[in-house]
């Protein structure tokens, strides 16, 4: 304390020193010049003229953390014009005026008030007036003049970080550049050596060391050896006042690491290694493990093993396991203990990355000696392949042979082995395999389409150890047979309209085929030969699975035909392709000048032609009034009664045109077979009613319709006629048409009245009138001819 209370007293007045220094060189330097001037006689008698000092003032120096018990003096301010009279009052303004710095408005001495921090603000700025004590009234303009705080060593150094940490490689270079370390100084580096530093190190000799100037860690020993020592800890210092006595000072601690390299070959703790392994191993499984041990880390201390020499370079191998730097010795070859019983081995260790800095420390590598001794066992059959992928072609009968697993048994026995399938891979029985010879065959006839591939597991186990058993995955591949033609891959309806352009592409259609990419596509639309040259539409195949569909003409017509049905032929790529073909239906349509749809009904098209609202109820009331007319018609047709008794003048001709009863009437079931009547042309299809109108519209074959430019009439009116002729739902639907067949081989004869009338007969037809009364009138017509002749 009493060093530091000395210190402090000779920094004051040190800086009151400066301080009158300063004043003494501003009183001379700094003077402001007054308004006012006077005359000043030369040696000679020459009259000079100067301009006359107005009043004094400086610029005043403060010394930072002054601790007296008085204010401190900054300065005085003085005008020439004061007189000392007292009529001069001095006013003082600006930062810290008043709160700072106080002024004697008489005197001019200005004291600061308070202890000052440059580090906190270096300078002041003030301006100083002279006015009129009565009047306050300006004496001289207001002037600007400058306080500086001066700077005192206050502050220690500081260290951009408390601590630092720095990774140097082991044995490196003496000299090699470490880590730069910082420190800072808030003292002001104009002013003195205050914010001098010097940097020095406290700890972490003799290892490294630092320069003062720049803070730079170097090291300072030659092969420094992480495997020894891989951390230091080092203190470094940095002192201002440019490291003499009395300069502060601050501290930081540097943690250093060694980072690794490759100078330590691998080395095997022991010169020779004994394993042992079943015979029933199967290649792959592991023997044992062996390990080199390398004291450098990451991948300088890598090792990578290799069987350099031995009798057992062909029956076994090893890698390395590089998350425990062991090397595995596995089993690469099947082994029989009848045959050999022991094997050696020489076994390399070499680091797999090499610094050629290092190369002289080396060889690195190391070698060891591996003696496996194999053991006897009874094992299970061994299946020759792990898996097994076989193929058979879908659609292949069943029986068929699809391929062979096959298994031996290991021991010198030799035992028989019997195949079985694992009933749970297999729960569709859709293979066999033959319990000798292990071929499996198919069951059932296989569809790609619906399994491609079949996973079986397959058993084998020995014939008189059922306890050794050994199983196989096998997956069977269902080869594709182009057995699927393409076909629509969606459901197409089209619509073109009425006044569409020709040879414009209305539709564009795709295909889907079952059966892969090499019996699929690629695929080809096109029309049936028959219709090839279609008057209405056109196909166009794009080569990449479409078609487009072209209207061929324009001027459809929906009151003509409203439903186009276009066959489209379909053929895969297949060997040898397959084929379809597929309906396209295409309604013609009302549509507006842009084309849009507005109607695809034929009935809407006639009620759009353009008939008024008055025609329309005109139509209407007609149709009522014919059917007023026709129902009263037929009323009055039943209620007429037909007459039981034919007279002998009319002719029996007339009479058969309203006679509508033949045989016993609906009501007599057992006069005759009604089979005899059936047309036998429709026992064995479907005859569609005549007196009703068809639920379907027939389409007549496009093939048949001639082009709409012909100009042979004969041939159209022939077109037309087949057409009519090969149609079933063509008009009239005259109920009539359900007596036009009456009977083919039939033993009774006919039952017309009309040839038997005309016809001269010696048939006797009195027995009609044994028949009842059902019959008089037959009787009358028949029996009572011979009367007749008689009279006429």
């Amino acid at each position: 304390m009493k060093e530091d209370s000395c210190l402090h007293a000779a920094l004051i007045c040190l800086g009151m020193i400066y301080y009158s220094h300063a004043v003494s060189t501003e009183k001379l330097n700094h003077l402001r010049p007054s308004l006012h001037g006077h005359h000043e006689k030369g040696k000679e008698g020459q009259v000079l003229h100067r301009s006359k000092r107005g009043w004094v003032w400086n610029q005043f120096f403060v010394i930072e953390e002054y601790t007296g018990p008085d204010p401190v003096l900054v300065g005085k301010l003085h005008s020439d014009i004061d007189s000392g009279d007292g009529n001069i009052k001095y006013i003082l303004s600006g930062e810290g005026a008043g709160i700072i710095f106080v002024i004697d408005d008489k005197s001019g001495n200005i004291h600061a008030t308070k202890t000052l921090d440059r580090e906190e603000r270096a300078q002041y700025i003030l301006t100083a007036q002279a006015v009129d004590r009565n009047t306050n009234r300006p004496l001289e303009p207001p002037s600007e003049f400058i306080v500086k705080v001066q700077d005192i060593n206050d502050n220690p150094p500081e260290f951009l970080h408390e601590n630092y940490h720095a990774n140097v490689p082991e044995r490196s270079n003496v000299g090699t550049s470490v880590i730069q370390v910082t420190a800072s100084d808030a003292d002001d580096p104009t002013y003195g050596n205050s914010a001098k530093l010097v940097y020095s190190i406290l700890e972490g000799q003799p290892y490294f060391s630092v320069e003062a100037q720049t803070g730079i860690i170097r090291t300072a020993l030659p092969n420094m050896d992480r495997e020894a020592k891989e951390e230091y800890h080092v203190v470094i210092q940095a002192k201002d006042m440019g490291g003499h006595m009395g300069g502060l000072s601050g501290t930081t601690k540097v943690t250093i690491t060694l980072t690794d390299v490759n100078d330590n070959p691998p080395k095997f703790p022991q010169s020779v290694y004994q394993m042992s392994i079943s015979e029933a191993s199967i290649p792959g499984e592991e023997v044992g493990r062996l390990k080199a041990k390398d004291p450098d880390i990451g991948e300088n201390g890598l090792v990578a093993y290799s069987i350099i020499d031995g009798d057992g370079v062909e029956m076994f191998e090893i890698t390395t396991d590089y998350e425990t730097q062991e090397g595995v010795v596995k089993l690469k070859k099947l082994l029989d203990y009848e045959t050999k019983k022991s094997y050696s081995l020489k076994v390399e260790a070499a680091n797999v990355h090499i610094d050629p800095k290092f190369i002289s420390n080396g060889p690195f590598k190391d070698t060891v000696t591996v003696k496996v001794a194999v053991e006897d066992a009874d094992e299970p059959p061994i299946f020759l392949a792990p898996s097994y992928i076989l193929e058979v072609q879908e659609n292949a009968a069943a029986g068929a042979v699809v391929g062979r697993v096959h298994a031996k048994d290991p021991d010198a026995a030799n035992s028989a082995i019997r195949y079985s399938i694992d009933r749970h891979t297999d729960l569709e029985r859709y293979f066999s395999i033959s319990p000798e010879d292990g071929y499996i065959k198919t069951i059932k006839t296989l569809d790609r389409e619906e399994i491609a591939w079949h996973n079986i597991s397959v058993f084998a186990t020995e014939v008189y150890n059922r306890h050794q058993e050994a199983k196989v995955p096998v997956a069977i591949k269902v080869l594709d047979v182009n057995d699927n033609a393409p076909k629509f891959a969606s459901t197409y309806e089209a619509f073109i309209c009425e006044n569409g352009q020709s040879n414009k592409a209305f539709i564009t259609i795709t295909a889907d085929d079952k059966d892969d990419a090499a019996n699929g596509p690629r695929f080809i639309f096109s029309l049936p030969p028959e219709i090839i040259h279609n008057p209405n539409f056109t196909l166009t195949d794009n080569r990449d699975n479409t078609a487009g569909i072209y209207v061929r003409r324009g001027g459809f017509s929906r009151q003509k035909q409203d439903l186009y049905l276009l066959p489209i032929v379909i053929s895969d790529g297949g060997i040898p392709p397959m084929s379809s073909t597929n309906t396209l239906t295409i309604r013609v349509c009302g549509c507006d000048s842009n084309g849009s749809m507005l109607s695809c009904n034929a009935e809407a098209y006639i009620l759009n032609a353009g008939l008024s609202t008055g025609a329309l109820i005109a139509i209407l009331a007609c149709i009522v009034i014919l059917l007023v007319i026709v129902v009263l018609f037929v009323t009055l047709k039943r209620q007429k009664k037909e007459p039981l008794i034919v007279f002998e003048e009319e002719d029996v001709r007339e009479n058969i045109i309203t006679y509508d009863d033949e045989g016993g009437g609906e009501e007599d079931t057992e006069a005759f077979d009604i089979a005899t009547l059936q047309n036998p042309d429709g026992i064995n299809g479907f005859i569609p009613r005549k007196d009703i109108k068809p639920e379907y519209q027939y389409m007549p074959r496009p093939g048949l319709r001639p082009a709409p430019n012909s100009v042979d009439v004969d041939d159209f009116i022939n077109t037309r006629i087949q057409e009519a002729d090969n149609d079933p739902t063509a008009p009239p639907y005259d109920s009539i048409q359900i007596y036009g067949y009456e009977g083919r081989g039939s033993v009774a004869g006919s039952l017309s009245s009309l040839e038997s009338a005309t016809t001269d007969s010696d048939l006797d037809y009195d027995y009609l009138q044994n028949w009842g009364p059902r019959f008089k009138k037959l009787a009358d017509l028949y029996g009572s001819k011979d009367t007749f002749d008689d009279d006429s």
